[in-house]
């Protein structure tokens, strides 16, 4: 295994359309499309966190309706960034509803922003996602831990 740097806490919220389609966003520091995700701030919890990182990627305001899962597997959760720094991320991901807002792009984090079907969704994606995806449209009520 890599040396890791850093560990930290994330959040990533999934957001489905009434079409059952994912809202995903280009992201400006890798150029993938992935699920709006971030970064746990000190003294905020994981679903302040949610709430806010979507509020400023994608201006909108929502609701989390539930747990999806929790996902620390080294084997997805471990980046190496273009400064060298290697990280393992602990993302905790929520189903979310949208109920205000109107979706801009904040050009400092994103390129773009898009419902996709998930039988068509983008190749480029974040490699992680799809499993997230899938954890998510398998609509279990308890959560995955990944």
């Amino acid at each position: 295994m890599k040396k890791i740097d850093y560990i930290y806490p994330g959040v990533a919220v999934i957001i489905l359309d009434n079409n059952n389609k994912v809202l995903l966003q280009k992201r400006r520091d890798v150029g993938l499309w992935g699920i709006p995700s971030g970064h746990v701030e000190p003294g905020e919890s994981v679903k302040e966190a949610a709430i806010r990182e979507v509020k400023e990627e994608a201006n909108l305001d929502i609701r989390i309706k539930h747990l999806i899962g929790v996902y620390s597997d080294p084997d997805s959760q471990v980046f190496s960034y273009p400064n060298g720094e290697v990280v393992h991320f602990i993302t905790t991901c929520f189903l979310a509803e949208v109920i205000g807002g109107e979706l801009e792009c904040d050009p400092k984090e994103s390129l773009e922003f898009k419902y996709f079907a998930y039988d068509n969704l983008p190749k480029k994606l974040l490699p992680m996602h799809p499993r997230w995806l899938d954890d998510a449209l398998a609509f279990q009520e308890s959560a995955f831990i990944r």
